[in-house]
Parts: C-alpha cells; structure tokens; sequence
C-alpha cells in the first residue's frame, strides 16, 4: 500500500501488460476484472465472498447512488466503504453511461444532464462537476470523469459531437477533482467506431496528465472485430505508464483478446446478471444449465475448481435450483462466474509473467472451443 496513487507498469508480454496500481486503501493487481456493485451491491454476492474470489476493487454506480440512498447519505454514515463493508479500493463511474442507456428520461446540454429518476420522476440534474462532488462524497477511490457514451451504430458527426463534448467535460471534471493524494480521476476517450475521432480523443486526454485513462463506447453494439480494432487505434496514443481500463467489457473472449492489445483493467455486469439467469462461465466455455441435460447429473461444473458453488454442488442440484426459480440458483451461479473470472485473471498474470501469455491465450480458447464435457 501506499499514501499515493502509483501504477507500477511490471512486465510486458507482447501487447499483454502486468503490473499494480498501488493506493492507500490496497493494491490492484493487473490485469484486473472489477465486479460491477452497481448500488452498494454485488448481485447476489456476499462481498466476503467477492474479495475471497480475488477480487481487489469493486464498481459503484453514481447514477443510482445518488438516487437512492443518495450520496449526502452515504456521506453522512461514513462513505460508501464503511456502509457496504468493503475496505478495498472502489471505482465509480461517472452516470455518462445512464446518459445513453436512459436516454429517453434526460434531456442533455453543455452543462451536464438533466435526469428524470428512473424510481420516482424526480428531476436531477448533473454536470461534470457534481458528477466529482458526488463520487467524492462517495468516497470513492477512483473516480470518472463525465462523459457523453453513445450507442453504435451511430451518424458520424453525432459521434464528433459527443466525443468533443466529453474532452470539455474532461477538463472540468480535472478542475473540479483539484489535488486529492491517494485517489485519481480518470479522463475517457470516446469516438464510437471512427479511429481517427478515437486518435483525437486520446491524444487530447493525454494532454490533460491524468492518472489513468478508460476506453469507453465500445461493446454497445458493435462487433467484437470493430471493438478490437478501436483498441489497436487507441492504445498507442495513450501513456504505457498509465492504467488503461476498458469500460463495460465482457466476455472471458473480449478480455483475453483486449490483453493481448494492452488493457489493464475490465468491468462487466455480465457474471453476475448471466448467473442469475441460469449462464455459467467455465473453463470449458458458457454452461447452460436451464438444459435438460443437466436435471440428472450429479457432476460439478468443474470438479477443479477452487470456488465451493463450482466444486461442491452438482448440475444436477444447480438446474433444480434454476428451474425451480429459487435464489439460491444464481447465487451459486453468479458465484461461480465470478470466481473464473478471477481465476482467468490470475491465470493471465501469470502467464505474463513468466513470458507466456501468448501459448496461455491459444491453450484456454482452444479449451473453450472443445466445449463442455459429454452428458450422462
């Protein structure tokens, strides 16, 4: 630990990165998956159980926080780790993803977005500045700038327009953050599926000598090869001594392959809704286990696994469970995704560290591609 922000860039493996953000509340080993606890939660997880999975840091929401139980309150009791239980490090967004996904509930200008709450219609209005006034209340440890994300596909000049609206709102939100030892802002770069608006947005961010950047607005719609590509773009313009962290992203295939580009940090919603919804992540690729197949199988998903819902429950058991509607079914699921994603992490450290990760990323797609094992 540390009382600064430090990212300490460790080995380089082709494009893939190893390295650690150090801060005051604990270390971030990268590459990194952070679960997505959107308002004070990690769905249907224990956070015992998310940090026993590996997990250095976790998401909060601004969006919602703020909407309930709003971030005075959360102030008021002692910021948002102390509520939650959770003495890591915790990154929050900005709400700049809600200015798409709600878009019909905002109305949006130069000086921020106007929200009607999704809960109860209120009307809430949030600039650049209170999206950092809100996030410090939070007490967050790393905090993101407001930006405007838009969906794909989308006109080009829609897209410029966004992208230049979110370099202003960068500056402001730098303003607005100031001086704060031990926590950082990070800028976004946005330009949809153009490069050279990607280019632009990066170079720009560069220039304003944060501490961290995101890549935003991409895995909202547009193929994986378009996703890829926009990193190939943009990577290179930002600081190697930097942490670079791909916003929203994905699946265990996205991850892997954004390594290989030189991402160091990944959220995603995706392990815990998929487990709610009977979808389980393995070594042997996505587990269906709504299927029949499973209702007389009394096999684990994976017999090697370290996670007790992976290695001590049967198919059998978790289908019942699934089936039959009960909780616990995506507990256990939303556990188990969970903990691969970690163990994919942590297997792709490794493998860059000892110069590897190359063979590592054929070996475990090949492993996905060969699916899971035979039926009873």
């Amino acid at each position: 630990m540390t009382e600064n922000f430090h990212f300490t860039l460790k080995k380089t493996d082709g494009g893939a990165r190893l390295g650690e953000v150090s801060m005051p509340r604990g270390t971030i080993r990268t590459p990194a998956f952070m679960p997505v606890g959107t308002v004070g939660t990690v769905k249907a997880m224990y956070l015992d159980q998310v940090r026993e999975g590996g997990a250095d840091i976790i998401l909060g929401n601004t969006y919602h926080l703020m909407l309930r139980p709003t971030a005075e309150r959360v102030a008021r009791l002692g910021g948002l780790h102390k509520l939650i239980r959770w003495d890591g490090p915790i990154l929050t967004d900005s709400g700049g993803f809600q200015v798409m996904s709600l878009s019909g509930l905002r109305k949006l200008d130069e000086q921020g977005v106007t929200f009607k709450s999704h809960v109860d219609g209120s009307l809430h209005h949030m600039s650049p500045e209170r999206s950092i006034e809100i996030q410090g209340l939070l007490d967050s440890d790393i905090q993101m700038q407001l930006d405007e994300c838009v969906a794909l596909p989308a006109e080009p000049r829609e897209i410029e327009r966004a992208m230049e609206m979110s370099l202003r709102w960068a500056e402001r939100c730098k303003i607005a953050f100031g001086n704060q030892p031990g926590k950082a802002m990070f800028g976004i770069v946005q330009g949809g599926d153009i490069p050279a608006l990607r280019v632009r947005s990066a170079a720009a961010l560069a220039d304003l000598d944060l501490k961290g950047y995101a890549v935003g607005g991409l895995a909202v719609g547009e193929p994986q090869a378009v996703m890829l590509k926009m990193l190939e773009e943009t990577l290179p313009v930002l600081p190697t001594e930097k942490p670079r962290y791909l916003m929203g992203v994905g699946t265990p295939e996205d991850m892997l392959r954004s390594v290989a580009r030189g991402i160091d940090m990944f959220d995603c919603v995706m392990p815990t809704r998929s487990g709610r919804h009977g979808l389980a992540f393995t070594r042997r690729g996505k587990v269906n286990i709504r299927n029949a197949r499973h209702a007389e199988d009394m096999r684990p998903l994976d017999e090697q696994s370290n996670c007790p819902a992976t290695r001590d429950y049967s198919r059998a058991y978790l289908h019942h469970l699934v089936r039959s509607n009960e909780a616990l079914g995506g507990m256990l699921l939303s556990w188990n995704n969970l903990s691969y994603y970690q163990e994919l992490m942590q297997g792709i450290r490794k493998a860059i560290a000892e110069g590897r990760f190359a063979n590592f990323m054929a070996e475990t797609e090949a492993e996905w591609a060969r699916g899971d094992i035979d039926p009873v």
